[in-house]
């Protein structure tokens, strides 16, 4: 009775060892299964937002942004998120009731708080850029501009964002942030190829002001022209300069003061259709440093008629833009040196508004299809007008001037002709942005914010290869204890049975 009973000791004491070292196996197994789906599973992306806000001259525009942490040659990956146009005129308008300027942002400043998730409010930057509308304040009373930008940044502090403060934009700024942002949107400032890519200029029309920016294929010869950048590893030296007085609604005005003749109530427009009248307030509608004669005129108020007359209203417009001096080999109005246009431009804000109105079907019409569709335009009458498009009075009466305007600056100001008219594309989004300076802004300020890298992984790389390599080697001679106890418990059984 002795030897089965310790037969059956042998059996337990190879069992133990068996299960002893199968547990061991298993859970290393499970160790390195899990420590390599930890270690390998895709990190959620983390983005950044920022927020700019246009305050134009005529209105107040903010767009939200967002970019990964991680940033490409230094420079973030910025996106449009969405964008709000703000009701009501620029905050230059509120020059003489300032506490109404900061609440007029509440509503698209109250969207920026929905778009953007709540637990990064604190850190989002926002910036306010006023273009056109407060130099021109600042030129004409200094003092209320300031007030002016005071009252608005008082209102944005009381939002949880980071308010970086509200600034006055150059006008040099101004035009090269919007050529960085076409280019961007465009993708030629992130190409892999050797040299300088090829890039878009940038033609800028807005109310107060325009700007023209490229890069030249010559030395730039004013100083005060150049502008240099560096984005996405690469270096960029541009021509640019901004015309201020010279955006539509002024040249509008500087245009009519032209027009006015001493002590008598009435201006005949030739760039207002036929028919159409209307009455100006002088204080306030000549209330810029761009008109400074006129507000001092006998008359109050004054009658404006139009007399639909196209060669006219072209003659004037041409005459607003100054060709009788230029000191430089070249140069585009009122003496200021430019070089000679070449390449691609992108045109956008009020340029694209213009000529898509006078758009006969394609999207970048010829240029004696655009003069065409301006003077058909000019010669309707009022009524005419009126009946054939469904458009507020303010923006369908200045049309005829407009169409003019863009013309002169662009042939007779900037010296484009009928063979590089073609190279003008007219835009006003590029890959659902806006075409305009804020996203260039928004792409030059991401180079003063740190650069996050995604969220760490749980092990280092050298952590994660010594472990799976370790634990790897410890599976291995398991498993070879495993099989080797194996062998032996079947040995030993079947020398059991022998005997």
């Amino acid at each position: 009775m002795a030897e089965p009973q310790e037969g059956v000791k042998r059996q337990s004491c190879l069992k133990r060892p068996l299960l002893y070292v199968g547990i061991l196996l298993l859970l290393v197994v499970v160790v390195l299964v899990a420590v390599t789906v930890i270690q390998t599973a895709p990190v959620p992306q983390k983005l950044k937002y920022g927020v700019v806000l246009d305050a134009g001259s005529s209105h107040t525009a903010l767009f939200i942004y967002h970019w990964p942490a991680e940033k490409m040659n230094d420079t973030g990956l910025v996106e449009q998120l969405g964008s709000c146009s703000v009701k009501g005129p620029g905050i230059s308008s509120y020059w003489t009731e300032v506490e109404r300027a900061g609440p007029s942002l509440r509503a698209c400043l109250d969207k920026a708080m929905e778009s953007i998730p709540a637990e990064q409010h604190t850190e989002t930057p926002v910036y306010l850029g006023a273009t056109a509308g407060l130099r021109l304040l600042r030129l004409q009373n200094p003092i209320q501009a300031e007030k002016l930008l005071q009252a608005v940044e008082q209102f944005i502090h009381k939002y949880p964002f980071d308010f970086r403060g509200a600034r006055i934009i150059s006008g040099l700024d101004e035009g090269a942030f919007g050529w960085i942002t076409i280019n961007y949107l465009m993708g030629n400032l992130q190409q892999d190829t050797s040299g300088v890519p090829d890039t878009l200029g940038a033609l800028d029309l807005g109310g107060g002001s325009t700007q023209i920016t490229f890069v030249p294929d010559q030395v730039v010869q004013a100083p005060e022209n150049s502008m240099y950048f560096r984005l996405y590893g690469r270096d960029y030296n541009m021509y640019s300069h901004s015309f201020l007085c010279y955006g539509k609604d002024q040249a509008l005005k500087m245009l009519l003061q032209n027009l006015m003749v001493p002590d008598q109530g009435t201006i005949y427009n030739p760039c207002f259709n036929q028919g159409y009248e209307k009455s100006i307030n002088v204080s306030d509608f000549f209330n810029s440093p761009c008109t400074p004669g006129a507000a001092r005129s006998r008359n109050q108020t004054l009658r404006v008629v139009g007399t639909g007359n196209s060669r006219q209203c072209g003659l004037h417009v041409r005459a607003l833009l100054n060709h009788s001096t230029c000191s430089w080999t070249s140069c585009s109005f009122n003496g200021v040196y430019q070089p000679t246009v070449w390449g691609h431009f992108g045109a956008f804000s009020a340029y694209y508004f213009v000529t898509a109105f006078f758009n006969t079907g394609h999207q970048n019409q010829s240029l004696s299809k655009m003069k065409e569709a301006v003077e058909n335009f000019c010669s309707m009458s009022w009524v005419e007008a009126t009946t054939a498009y469904n458009i507020k009075e303010r923006y369908l009466s200045e049309n005829c001037f407009s169409g003019h305007y863009v013309l002169g600056l662009l042939i007779s100001g900037y010296n484009f002709s009928a063979a590089t008219w073609d190279s003008i594309q007219f835009i006003k989004k590029i890959k659902g942005s806006d075409a305009g300076w804020t996203l260039g802004y928004m792409l030059n300020l991401t180079n003063m914010i740190p650069a996050e890298g995604r969220p760490p992984k749980p092990l280092s790389s050298t952590s994660f290869i010594s472990i799976v390599v370790v634990f790897s080697l410890a599976a291995f001679l398991l498993l070879l204890a495993v099989v080797l106890l194996a062998y032996r418990r079947m040995s030993r059984e079947r020398q059991m049975l022998l005997t």
